[in-house]
């Protein structure tokens, strides 16, 4: 039944239909002077892909519009609260390494779907729960589901485009899933007024199931090099070039600076963010959470353009470190110059996150310094430390929260004191430090792989 309504469909875009073990390995995409192909089916496939993006990144900042709600409901403190957002993290650093094996492995479109029910599956599961432990169950299934999001779009990308349109797509994109942060953040936080935070996790449901049905009937499996092969052969090979991966110093430093970069997103955008702003500013929870949003908004606009500048200038390190200071000299100003005026605190979040987006820079970076064979393995090593990195302060800044609470309650939830948040914060402060030390340490590239400038200089002595 699925196979015909996909071959309908696919017939209306005027695709010639081919089963996946049919398709020959390795099989490039068709030119434009191919009559029997028509452009318009591979950008439904991106566009799927680019929405489940989009919904793990919606999935990933819910929490920091139903702080007050969960907390009441579940009589937790601020330790416990992020342990609870966190979890989607735990799920997401755990997984990243395995994402691209299954996903090769399984086909796009069957792992794809399964991600997507997964994560539509835990939000059905965490609006329903009446116990902490089932909201932890149905937390960290949406944090496994939605760890395929951004592979799996990139993979998509990688089979159904030409090489010179990947950039340009996955770009295109990463700003998708700021825009499903943002959608987390002031929409939802209006959604939650009016219709609690259940329905609107029940709704996060809803979009999944639709999600993983649009996958299966739209996506199709395409061979390339690599997919199938034996589970000992890809095994093998992840192994060495994660040895590899691992065993380089500038690795190490960019997957630090990569994650101190991503706490002020991860930890204060993401999540502590919003009641901060609240309290600080006396904000309401929706002008908060656009005030938090703007992060994502400087980020999205700040990411392509910074990349672009780097390439432009042939560096990496000056705009890392440019990018680290001003970020985290910004955010800080938020919470610790005195007589900062909400639009001044927007203005300066913004910037924060413009200046932050060079973090994106910390992938390339990281892929010129090792072999181009190790690329995989290098981009989710970084990406997996990254993702730790909101897993650990969340938590830890929850927990610094409770340590600093004066015992006031508000409709059955804690209510946290500036002073509070700024001890909390100095998390942030200790993170832009390492940032900066580990911008000081990456090995300027020029824009090009190390390993192959380092046998240019060999050849010539």
């Amino acid at each position: 039944m699925g196979t015909a309504i996909q071959r309908c469909i696919l017939r209306r875009m005027n695709k010639p239909v081919h089963r996946f073990d049919q398709t020959e390995a390795g099989t490039p995409f068709r030119s434009r002077g191919d009559a029997s192909t028509v452009s318009v089916y591979p950008w439904f496939v991106w566009g799927v892909g680019a929405a489940f993006f989009f919904y793990s990144f919606f999935q990933r900042v819910t929490p920091s519009v139903m702080f007050a709600d969960l907390m009441r409901d579940f009589a937790v403190g601020g330790a416990v609260f992020g342990v609870l957002s966190g979890l989607y993290f735990y799920a997401y650093a755990a997984l990243q390494l395995p994402v691209g094996i299954l996903i090769d492995r399984g086909g796009p479109r069957r792992v794809l779907t399964a991600a997507a029910a997964l994560a539509g599956l835990g939000s059905l599961i965490f609006a329903s729960a009446e116990s902490l432990g089932w909201a932890y169950v149905g937390r960290f299934l949406i944090g496994a589901g939605c760890s395929f999001g951004w592979i799996g779009a990139l993979t998509l990308i990688g089979i159904w485009f030409p090489p010179h349109r990947f950039a340009l797509l996955s770009g295109l994109t990463s700003m998708l899933g700021m825009a499903g942060a943002i959608g987390g953040q002031a929409p939802l936080a209006a959604a939650v007024e009016a219709v609690g935070w259940r329905g609107t996790l029940f709704g996060a449901a809803a979009y999944g199931a639709v999600l993983a049905t649009a996958i299966w009937f739209i996506v199709r499996d395409r061979r390339r090099p690599g997919m199938g092969e034996a589970a000992g052969t890809v095994s093998v090979g992840v192994i060495a070039d994660l040895g590899t991966v691992v065993s380089n110093r500038q690795t190490w430093v960019l997957a630090i600076l990569s994650a101190t970069m991503g706490v002020f997103i991860l930890a204060f955008a993401s999540l502590w963010g919003v009641p901060y702003m609240m309290t600080a500013h006396g904000l309401t929870r929706t002008a908060a959470a656009s005030a938090a949003s703007m992060i994502y908004v400087g980020w999205a606009i700040g990411a392509p353009l910074l990349g672009w500048f780097s390439d432009r200038i042939q560096s990496r390190r000056i705009p890392l470190l440019i990018g680290t200071v001003v970020a985290y000299s910004s955010v800080l100003a938020v919470v610790y110059l005195p007589g900062i005026s909400v639009y001044g605190a927007f203005g300066l979040l913004l910037l924060s996150g413009f200046a932050g987006g060079t973090a994106i820079i910390c992938y390339a970076t990281a892929r010129e310094n090792n072999p181009p064979h190790a690329s995989g393995a290098t981009l989710g090593f970084v990406n997996m430390t990254t993702m730790a990195a909101g897993a650990v302060f969340q938590p830890v800044m929850g927990w610094l929260l409770d340590l600093n609470w004066d015992g006031e309650m508000v409709a059955g939830a804690r209510l946290y004191s500036v002073e509070a948040y700024q001890i909390a914060f100095l998390v942030l402060l200790a993170s832009g430090i390492v940032a900066v030390v580990s911008a000081l340490l990456v090995r300027e590239t020029r824009c090009r792989p190390v390993t192959v400038v380092l046998d240019k200089d060999l050849a010539v002595r």
